[in-house]
């Protein structure tokens, strides 16, 4: 192969299921060693374009070429270029896992639930590479070490459920490297991950890529991790490239529509500004403490439970109309904190909520449920696929205004829709339509409409915009900003989303391993932060200057 000629060239490539056509004519190369990134959001065809170059899409039909330089049966000599999309399926699978890895966006669906993490990466050595098992394994947990695992030994013994989220993560990248690819497929890699761990990931996958000499095709929407990673960028929308260069240049100077677009999605920083009062606060929190049993080692185990301080000593307000964003890593504390303010958690402490503190008594505790609601970070998990919108968005109403007639629910449910733009206009029999026939965004807008139909003084919002797209979780953070001007509604934003927490927020408590090591306004600690742990999640971010 010569220098000037790219490792893989991708040629007139189109995609369709049955009569529809789903990408149109792309043309991509990528050269030894280089890193490219496909940009765009759900739906634009980025992901299936990669999948479809190893025929990994059920029922696609795939035409063009795929030109990829395979070596030969010896593993020497170059014999290709070799055209993967009419490899025969016998030599396709050689070239898959051994020439051309996948790091796939999920780690937990992708790995395999019954067997432990070394065994998985050893499978792969001996299929491609027929090796002894032992020497396999040796080789597994070399790769583990590699990629930063810590007690390598160990984690190789253990099964998916069984890692954090950071290194199931790394384990996938361990078994994509253990051929040692000439191309790697990385399919959103770091979209589950905190921040810190996005970029823990996203430096391994750079030292490895250079040690390696791999090339990268780099699948993803977030564009700050194009801007630190990647030499080249595609952006694709609706099946067709419509802009390429490098990253600096396009950047610096789009020239198409799609990508301004992109590139503008920012989070604009536009909390609602109001005057100090001497209202009570709508969320109170004194020496807040959640105590979780955990199992003692050896004999001791057997007469009395360890225990595991999930949330210590935290103490802080949200006023009416306010927002207090709360940031920190995978295991900080956060979601456990939302899980008490929402009465779904017995904790020790002081805690006022909306007036009242939840006493877990399904009768005494309804005003407060009424009065508290939450969003869900995945909209698709958190709304019933078998219940249709108005089914949806009335249940609340039936439980805490039973009173109402089903005209008036119905009149209720409507205007409730209308509020978070979606109306009968765009979608004619919304009322009687499920949740798989709207985007992400949209079922986002359903689960707010759910939330919002009751009049609550309280949002607890779980990362909800961290499986969105940017264009549709710049929507989505607007008409929260709007709803909350408009309502008077307090926020309580659970997110590690530097640049969520930047535009929403008016405090900020940041939480590491269960306690608070930072509290102040938005400004103060995003713009100036004291702590290091505070330092080190912003530097993470790859944002600058989040709160201006």
């Amino acid at each position: 192969m010569s220098a000037s000629q790219p490792l893989l060239d991708v040629r007139d490539l189109r995609i369709a299921f049955g009569d529809r056509e789903v990408v149109h004519g792309v043309n991509l190369s990528l050269a030894a060693g280089e890193k490219l990134a496909l940009v765009g959001e759900s739906g634009s065809g980025k992901s299936i374009t990669a999948m479809s170059l190893l025929r990994l899409v059920g029922d696609a039909r795939v035409s063009g070429q795929a030109l990829f330089h395979v070596p030969d049966a010896q593993g020497g000599q170059e014999a290709g270029p070799r055209d993967l999309l009419t490899l025969p399926e016998r030599e396709l699978r050689g070239v898959r896992g051994r020439d051309i890895a996948v790091i796939f966006q999920e780690p937990m669906t992708a790995l395999n639930p019954l067997f432990p993490i070394g065994d998985q990466i050893a499978e792969v050595i001996e299929l491609h590479q027929a090796v002894p098992r032992a020497q396999a394994w040796e080789r597994a947990v070399a790769l583990l070490a590699t990629t930063g695992i810590p007690e390598p030994e160990r984690r190789a013994r253990s099964y998916p459920h069984q890692l954090s989220g950071g290194q199931r993560q790394r384990a996938m990248i361990a078994m994509a490297l253990a051929c040692q690819p000439k191309v790697l497929l990385a399919d959103e890699p770091t979209t589950a991950l905190d921040v810190s761990l996005r970029g823990q990931v996203l430096g391994l996958l750079g030292d490895l890529q250079r040690s390696h000499g791999m090339a990268v095709l780099m699948i993803t929407h977030d564009l700050h991790l194009v801007r630190r990673f990647a030499d080249r960028v595609a952006v694709m929308e609706h099946g067709v490239i419509v802009e390429t260069g490098p990253v600096a240049e396009v950047f610096a100077k789009p020239q198409h529509a799609y990508t301004r677009k992109l590139l503008d999605s920012r989070p604009r920083r536009d909390p609602q500004p109001l005057p100090e009062t001497q209202a009570p606060p709508v969320i109170s929190a004194r020496g807040l403490r959640v105590r979780y049993p955990v199992p003692r080692p050896g004999l001791a185990g057997w007469f009395r439970a360890g225990r595991f301080d999930a949330v210590k000593d935290v103490s802080f307000d949200v006023p009416a109309g306010r927002t207090l964003g709360v940031i920190g890593e995978s295991g900080s504390g956060k979601s456990t904190l939302a899980l008490a303010t929402l009465g779904l958690q017995a904790c020790e402490g002081e805690l006022s909520v909306a007036g009242g503190r939840w006493r877990f008594q399904a009768a005494a505790d309804r005003p407060l449920r009424r009065a508290v609601q939450v969003v869900f970070q995945d909209p698709f998990s958190s709304l019933s696929p078998r219940m249709t919108v108005e089914e949806i968005v009335a249940e609340g109403l039936e439980i805490h205004q039973p009173e109402l007639t089903s005209a008036q629910r119905q009149a209720r449910v409507r205007a409730v829709l209308d509020e978070v733009g979606l109306s009968e206009a765009q979608f004619p029999g919304l009322l009687q339509r499920y949740p798989h026939a709207f985007s992400g965004g949209q079922r986002q807008r359903l689960a707010l409409a759910r939330a919002l139909v009751l009049e609550p003084q309280v949002l607890v919002l779980d990362e909800p915009t961290s499986a969105l797209d940017v264009t549709i979780q710049k929507q989505i953070l607007t008409l929260l900003q709007r709803l909350q001007r408009e309502r008077g509604l307090s926020f309580l934003l659970i997110t590690h989303d530097v640049e969520v927490v930047a535009a929403m927020a008016h405090e900020v408590i940041v939480m590491k391993s269960g306690e608070i090591v930072e509290h102040g306004p938005a400004a103060q600690v995003l713009g100036a932060p004291a702590h290091a742990y505070t330092q080190g999640l912003i530097a993470a971010s790859l944002v600058t200057e989040p709160w201006a």
